[in-house]
């Protein structure tokens, strides 16, 4: 258990959090929602102890460690990638050694009947416990495991860290803590550096995570898949709510509505009272009345609501020129840097107005792909040309960093504006949320996500009818992310997007070519139902001759994807009984404790009181018992 009482921070005079109180229990799956700037991931950083509240405590049972994955951070080390991520083993080390400390010490003992004994036999069968459920013999092959469903290659294993790119390290960081398994995890938006079959296995790891899980993401899908628990943040408070995120937004919206009914009532209330003062307020026969309402006004506990944020990115597109019929023409295309052969051998035809999605493992070549469309890379083999009038606009992975740090804001815009878009800057960049203030900061202390919108105001000022766009949904809160989608839901011209959000694809793109094993096959369909597909393809079929069939697959693929959320629906309903169960027996085990303690003092008990008591008893039978059912029918489910 992990618990917070009473937490207080301020930041800039403003309370991020104020008296906040709330629990982790050992198995939660806990989203943290709220907006930019509400204070997830200083709350990530407290409970992990990088920062230390202004007032407040946190406590943790004893013996029990915190693990904790930051948005970015830069490892120092000069070792390969399978031996980084063992370290994470240390703690293995610590216990072998302690374990045979103790082998030593029992073996020197020879008070076989001592309580002293006793204990010292019970702490060694807990280190060694600790040692099997830490991996013990086989960290090596945890390890690879673990390195493989994040998306590292065999061939990688080898290979210093420093080699990689700053995603691959945080996938480095992240096998580390998972490889750990501390009994909490706080993960701040890792599915940043992840493509989406490491995002999937990503989540089917949570989901048997034996500690509890902390996750921030502006990911729906992925927060759905895992979490039973949302904690919003909000104008320095918090609210508590037992379900995954699409259900708390639902719940959400329903306490909202609640609160301006509240408030509404109780201003009729008000005014009710003060009309009434105001009436009879120098009428001595009903001195007594208005002062008893008066009082009661005092009294009166004003209805709150909540911060609700009326700010938001609000854009469209502008119209898409005309072009021609055929918008991207490639026949035998491929690609390599030296020795590494990226693709080969493409050949791809798209139509004017068509939204397609590039998709597959990173590393595959969306990106690479992405820069020939676009012209940054020309070195390839085999025909690539666009078609007649096309006019392309191209959001880079990279794009918030390529962006000046020296130039203010609106010096960026400034810089590319032209004609009758000149004095129409600062209304285009206050649609962005930058404000007359912000204008004049330099793009250096910008956020993450303010440089993203940034880049994206960047890319309205010059018309396009064919847009490339290379993960845009890193740094975007979850309200930009929908605005950005029902923007290019309007968009009139042709689109092509690389993006590892499942939510944001689904709908946008109704074509997508995956890149795997150096070529590029078409499908047909929705993001879930290629997901489906993909996952049912045994590992022994060639991609070629599987890709024909991905689109007479689609209705069952989407059949299978619903029917494996209603099983996930129902394993969290056996899993939320299980703890409920867990919580009641937490509950009576206390109350009979003092009881207990009672008895033990030697004070005269009248018959209710061993009355109560016996009856904890028998409630604590019936919660054990039922805890075992609830229990078995977990296990049974899934094994079914």
């Amino acid at each position: 258990m992990l618990a917070i009482n009473n937490l207080s921070v301020q930041f800039t005079g403003t309370n991020l959090f104020d008296n906040v109180t709330f629990n982790i229990a050992d198995h939660d799956r806990v989203g943290l929602v709220g907006k930019n700037g509400a204070g997830k991931s200083t709350l990530l950083k407290i409970l992990c102890g990088w920062q230390q509240p202004e007032t407040g405590t946190m406590i943790i049972a004893s013996g029990q460690e915190v693990g904790y994955l930051p948005q970015e951070m830069v490892p120092d080390t000069s070792r390969t990638v399978i031996d980084e991520a063992m370290t994470a083993f240390s703690r293995i080390d610590e216990l072998l050694a302690l374990q045979q400390r103790l082998t030593d010490e029992i073996a020197e003992r020879t008070d076989y009947e001592s309580a002293d004994y006793e204990r010292l036999l019970n702490r060694h069968n807990e280190v060694t416990e600790q040692i099997v459920m830490l991996g013990g013999d086989n960290r090596q092959e945890h390890t690879e495991k673990v390195l493989l469903g994040l998306g590292f290659k065999h061939s990688d294993f080898a290979r210093p860290v420093a080699e990689f790119s700053g995603g691959w390290q945080m996938r480095v960081e992240l096998a580390k803590l998972l490889l750990r398994q501390p009994d909490f995890l706080l993960l701040d938006e890792p599915t940043n550096h992840l493509d989406i079959e490491s995002i999937q296995w990503l989540e089917n790891f949570l989901q048997n995570y034996p500690g509890a899980v902390v996750l921030v993401s502006h990911d729906r899908t992925f927060l759905d898949n895992i979490t039973n628990r949302t904690i919003e943040i909000t104008a320095g408070r918090i609210y508590d709510y037992k379900c995954s995120y699409s259900d708390y937004v639902v719940q959400m919206q329903e306490r909202r509505a609640s609160q301006m009914a509240q408030l509404t009532a109780q201003q009729r209330e008000v005014a009710q009272i003060e009309a009434f003062i105001e009436r009879f307020r120098y009428k001595a026969t009903k001195s007594k009345q208005v002062q008893s309402r008066i009082k009661m006004l005092d009294r009166m506990e004003m209805v709150q609501i909540d911060e609700v944020s009326t700010e938001s990115i609000h854009f469209r597109f502008p119209p898409a020129p005309h072009s021609g019929k055929i918008v991207i023409e490639a026949q035998h295309l491929g690609k390599s840097y030296g020795d590494l052969n990226v693709f080969h051998d493409v050949d791809l035809l798209l139509t004017s107005g068509k939204k397609v999605a590039f998709v597959g493992k990173n590393g595959e070549g969306k990106s690479t792909m992405a820069k020939i469309v676009v012209g940054d890379i020309s070195d390839y083999v085999g025909s690539f040309k666009l078609g007649a009038q096309v006019q392309v606009g191209y959001y880079a992975q990279n794009q918030a960093a390529m962006l000046d740090g020296e130039k203010t804001v609106f010096q960026t815009i400034d810089d590319i504006a032209t004609g009758d878009i000149r004095p129409k800057i600062r209304n285009i960049l206050g649609s962005f949320l930058f404000d007359s203030e912000d204008c004049e900061k330099k793009v250096k202390v910008l956020s993450g996500g303010e440089k993203a919108r940034l880049a994206l105001a960047k890319l309205l000022l010059t018309p396009s009818n064919l847009l490339v766009l290379d993960e845009p949904t890193n740094h975007l809160d979850m309200d930009s992310k929908d605005i950005l989608k029902n923007a290019l839901l309007q968009y009139t011209g042709t689109l092509i997007l690389v993006s590892h959000d499942r939510d944001f694809l689904q709908g946008l793109t109704d074509e997508l070519y995956e890149f795997r094993d150096g070529g590029v096959h078409e499908f047909k369909g929705d993001i879930f139902e290629f997901l489906e597909w993909r996952q049912a393809q045994t590992s022994q079929q060639s991609t070629k001759s599987a890709a024909p069939q991905a689109s007479k697959s689609a209705s069952e693929g989407r059949q299978a994807y619903e029917q494996s959320k209603d099983r996930e629906r129902e394993l969290r309903k056996l899993r939320n009984a299980v703890a409920q169960c867990e919580k009641e027996i937490e509950s009576l085990e206390s109350q009979i404790a003092e009881k207990e303690s009672v008895l033990a003092s030697g004070s005269a008990q009248d018959a209710d009181f061993y009355a109560q008591y016996q009856s904890l008893k028998d409630k604590l039978d019936e919660q054990m018992e039922a805890w075992e059912l609830a229990t078995i029918a977990v296990d049974e489910f899934q094994n079914q």
